[in-house]
């Protein structure tokens, strides 16, 4: 009989994530994903250690890596060093990368809310009561400060990144298994932004979603889109999450979980197959 795979799943079961809760959605999905894989957990600061042992990595919801940069830089270093496959791929384009995606996409013509990271190109931005100042390695808003005009005179611009403050209707989500569609989810009151419920995307919703999928290029993974919509009715993207994205599968019903989880595993099957594992 052929030996499972056997699948290291890094994820900070304990990690006070605002209004999510990140050990129960990693402990129903490695509950499910062991019908298939050989599973261990273990949290981030322990990957490098362990990782050598198995045939792949899988990094869920491991917390900001702001928090341990400097071994979560050893980690990719050490899976680039033995061959080791990490899902996701470590080429991801969006927050696996920073923030300088929302320049790279602005700059390209996308639908982002702008941004910038120079004073000499607040021209560029559309006049705003107040602006968003976030730093460039930022996530999960920390260090998200709220600006006026006249007090961006006095920012340092060192590793910040400053966007206008968007009068959006709401904001929403959009789920990927590779490149395929799962569900997406949307907060109806913008002040609760993880009191989600589900959505119903029209055929445009899918198209401006798509269009960031591709750009990010990666074959396998687990990617969201975050996205507001405006006052106009538009849809700028706010995230690329292809790092660790939380999921919100407790607020999807169990058919759409049960989806979820297939899409999943087979996105792991094929990643391996890829690598030769």
């Amino acid at each position: 009989m052929p030996a499972r795979p056997r699948l290291l799943y890094v994820t900070d079961l304990a990690y006070p994530a605002r209004g999510r809760r990140y050990g129960d959605e990693d402990v129903f999905l490695t509950s499910r994903l062991r019908a298939e894989f050989d599973l261990a957990l273990c949290h981030p600061l322990d990957a490098v250690a362990l990782m050598d042992g198995f045939d792949a990595v899988v990094v869920r919801n491991s917390g900001p890596v702001l928090h341990y940069r400097r071994e979560y830089d050893a980690f990719r270093e050490r899976a680039a060093a033995s061959g080791t496959p990490v899902h996701n791929p470590l080429t991801g384009r969006g927050d696996m990368d920073g923030k300088q995606y929302l320049l790279d996409l602005t700059r390209a013509g996308f639908p982002v809310i702008p941004t910038v990271d120079r004073p000499e190109e607040l021209g560029r931005l559309p006049e705003a009561d107040v602006y968003v100042a976030k730093p460039r390695a930022g996530a999960d808003s920390i260090g998200l400060r709220f600006l006026t005009g006249a007090e961006l005179a006095d920012l340092t611009w060192d590793g910040v990144l400053v966007q206008p403050r968007v009068d959006l209707r709401y904001e929403v989500s959009f789920y990927y298994v590779d490149d395929t569609f799962q569900y997406a989810l949307h907060a109806p009151d913008p002040e609760r932004r993880w009191v989600l419920e589900p959505y119903a995307p029209t055929e445009a919703d899918l198209a401006f979603a798509r269009r960031f999928i591709d750009w990010n290029t990666l074959d396998h993974g687990i990617q969201r889109v975050d996205a507001c919509r405006t006052r106009e009715g538009d849809l700028l993207l706010v995230e690329l999450e292809d790092l660790n994205p939380y999921l919100s599968l407790d607020r999807v019903p169990e058919s759409t979980r049960d989806a979820f989880v297939e899409a999943m595993a087979a996105s792991l099957h094929g990643f391996l197959r890829a690598a030769g594992r």
